[in-house]
């Protein structure tokens, strides 16, 4: 399917639970277990340890590991499948690269073609025909029966196991409207049991506004439907009519299975344990580290001319997408020193704040404080995340405090104060103006939606359509901290059902009335995704299942496990996705922050319900120039490496459909050169090649293996 096509509505797959089921839940339950007393016993300095060995790495396991290499050696069955595997590999080696009629190729800017390609192997290279027109380049093989180094049952057992990862993972990809790799898609489809590949569903982002067109237009709101919602199990249901909420009949929409969810989730886990798994993902994640560095040696210079020989465009006039910054932190610390003295020095009498009933000025605000705006100093503000706040969320957070007053904070970074959030929006608006005049820099800025009120929603849409914060080199993301215990605590929520309530039922009010809702209709153009944030290393004993006490009735103080948070997200971002896209609106992508801190099970959950992830030092930024030239210097990085990077930043963004043809060109969506237009992106048709060859390489193992598993079991 096309960009921006539309579809029939898909319905959750639910599944019958079978006793292996069973067993991998309770092989769950123990890794959970085990996770847990890790946490319990790490000391302070474990955060900043990074363990060396491999996880084959004991003695005993590679004594046991030879001994059944040594047996399967002399096992006439496994000789009958070693060459069975060899015949489909061989096979498989000529398939998996694209026809000359499926890659094309681009225009003038493209490198040499050649007929004959040199495929290196080992230390020697050979040219051989090569069946399509592809970029001339030095290629990498290894040849032999296969390339893991484990037995050939354990390298059977870890492909079936990815493989079933990699399927749950497309399924809740495409119940959501989340993105999954094409190409992965297709090698999947081979190995499904059912002939039908499931529906592919991308999101659909809302296209900028044209020059002549008012981007605050609040006229074209489609027309209301009046269906109803109500809240079941944290879950919002729609439904068409009173009398079918009576009956309890939903609007045909896919709503998400608890149990099935949960099972999916216990066999990622189990997973986790898999001696063959992870011994043949650690070898083959060395192997393709040491793969890239021999295809940089090798065509780091055919690279660089590519580069040369492509007129304009270089890595300072390519798109590139900040993808992670909170909206708070948008503005280095010396534009925030800077703006809070103008203010000072402009309208020091101005009323910025009240306090029981009694008006308070700027400059009470600052005396209040004991301190002098002419006084301050990048150094005193200390708003910079430096190496005192590394895995310390509590010194982080801190940051956000300009000098260390929560009073600023409240003035000078809320949407939500006296001013109506008038310094922030200025600010922000500043920062906007600097991006558009550099042209080729976007950003996705966090705005915070607590779910303390329904009403949070409608006011940041006001303060964003008031004060006129578009900007068409922005996009917004929606960050929910995981603060439900503080505000059970202070009795302003009687469950966590009521916080998934306030932050999403007006999300669905707009969809379904955006007549009687006009300013969030307008604002949720503007928003791509929802993130989730907070101190991912706090401790949860609660393990999330099906038996887990629902939203309704999560009445304790203490917060709901990281899972369960991430659960009812992707839920109802899942069904208000489906809603919108019936509705030809835009879809929202679920972006959380994971793998900062915490149990592994954070990673297993976002493995299911996240688009993708994206983590960095929020507050250290200076300008995205800059951070890319840092980043060159640490990592040694050469012009192509910066300019992958930034068109991968694009494609993970929000930026719409249209916008992305603009930027990476007409087929951004295919995988490969194919999708690949240098003219534009400045990436070299030979890194392209490179990445989409390895990645079918690494996909035909997973294939050819259990090829190889079902024609034994035939053979028998």
């Amino acid at each position: 399917m096309e960009p921006g096509s539309a579809e029939m509505p898909r319905q959750f797959p639910k599944l019958n639970i079978s006793e292996v089921d069973e067993q991998v839940r309770l092989l769950a339950e123990k890794v959970f277990a085990k996770v847990l007393r890790e946490e319990d016993s790490k000391d302070a300095l474990s955060l900043f340890t990074v363990p060396e060995d491999c996880p084959i790495g004991q003695k005993e396991a590679k004594e046991r590991e030879l001994q059944k290499e040594l047996a399967e050696q002399k096992s006439v069955e496994t000789a009958k499948r070693k060459k069975s595997f060899k015949m489909i590999r061989s096979q498989s080696l000529s398939l998996q690269m694209p026809t000359q009629q499926d890659w094309k190729g681009p225009p003038a800017a493209s490198p040499v073609m050649s007929p004959t390609t040199p495929v290196v192997t080992g230390a020697t290279s050979q040219p051989t025909p090569a069946p399509y027109a592809m970029p001339e380049f030095q290629r990498v093989t290894i040849s032999g029966d296969y390339c893991a180094g484990i037995t050939l049952e354990d390298y059977e057992q870890a492909a079936k196991s990815l493989a079933k990862a990699l399927m749950i993972r497309e399924k809740y990809a495409r119940l959501a409207y989340h993105r999954f790799p094409r190409i992965t898609s297709q090698y999947l489809g081979h190995l499904r049991a059912d002939t039908a590949p499931p529906e592919e569903g991308l999101p659909d982002f809302h296209p900028p506004p044209l020059p002549q067109e008012d981007p605050y237009c609040l006229d074209d709101a489609p027309p209301n439907l009046d269906y109803l919602v109500h809240m079941q199990g944290g879950i919002l249901f729609v439904y068409d009519n009173k009398k079918m909420l009576e009956r309890q009949e939903p609007h045909s929409l896919p709503y998400p299975d608890l149990e099935t969810y949960t099972v999916d989730m216990s066999h990622i886990l189990a997973l986790i344990t898999d001696g063959p798994t992870k011994t043949y993902c650690h070898r083959r994640l060395n192997f393709l580290e040491s793969k890239f560095s021999l295809h940089e040696m090798l065509n780091e210079m055919s690279e660089f001319k590519e580069l040369k020989s492509n007129p304009h465009r270089d890595f300072y006039n390519v798109r590139k997408v900040d993808t992670h910054i909170h909206a708070a932190a948008c503005m280095n610390q010396k534009h925030l020193l800077r703006f809070i003295k103008h203010t000072y020095q402009t309208e020091p009498d101005r009323t910025v704040a009240e306090k029981r009933g009694q008006k308070i000025t700027l400059r009470q605000v600052f005396d209040s404080l004991h301190m002098d705006p002419y006084d301050l100093t990048v150094d005193s503000l200390d708003v910079h995340a430096g190496r005192q706040t590394f895995h310390r969320f509590d010194k982080f957070n801190s940051k956000y405090n300009p000098v260390g007053a929560s009073e600023l904070r409240d003035l000078y970074l809320k949407t939500e104060n006296y001013l109506g959030g008038e310094y922030f929006a200025r600010m922000v608006k500043e920062v906007a103006r600097e991006l558009e005049e550099s042209k080729y820099q976007y950003s996705e800025p966090r705005l915070s939606i607590y779910g303390r009120s329904p009403e949070e929603w409608p006011n940041l849409a006001r303060w964003f359509i008031q004060h006129k914060v578009y900007s068409p080199n922005m996009r917004w993301i929606i960050q929910v901290p995981r603060i439900y215990d503080i505000f059970r605590s202070k009795k302003l929520l009687p469950n966590f059902g009521k916080m998934l309530e306030n932050i999403f039922l007006p999300l669905f009010e707009a969809t379904i009335n955006p007549q009687d809702h006009r300013e969030l209709h307008l604002f949720l153009k503007y928003v791509t995704g929802f993130d989730s944030v907070d101190d991912e290393s706090k401790h949860s004993d609660h393990m999330f299942s099906d038996k887990s006490p629902s939203p309704d009735v999560w009445t304790s103080e203490q917060n709901p496990p990281y899972s369960y948070y991430l659960y009812y997200m992707y839920a109802n971002i899942m069904v208000l996705n489906n809603l919108r896209r019936e509705r030809g609106l835009s879809t929202f992508l679920f972006r959380p922050h994971c793998g900062e801190a915490g149990s592994i099970t954070h990673l297993v959950s976002a493995f299911l319900t996240a688009d993708n992830i994206s983590h960095g030092l929020l507050l250290k930024k200076e300008a995205l120039m800059e951070e890319y030239a840092i980043a060159a210097q640490v990592w040694k990085l050469s012009t192509c490496d910066l300019c992958e990077i930034a068109r991968n930043s694009v494609l993970q963004s929000g930026l719409s459909h249209q916008e992305k043809q603009k930027f990476l060109g007409q087929n951004y969506y295919k995988e490969g050169p194919e999708g690949n237009d240098i003219r534009k992106t400045n990436v070299a048709q030979i890194r392209m090649a490179f990445r989409y060859e390895t990645l079918c390489n690494e996909l035909s193992f997973l294939s050819d293996a259990m090829k190889s598993e079902e024609i034994t079991a035939l053979t028998k």
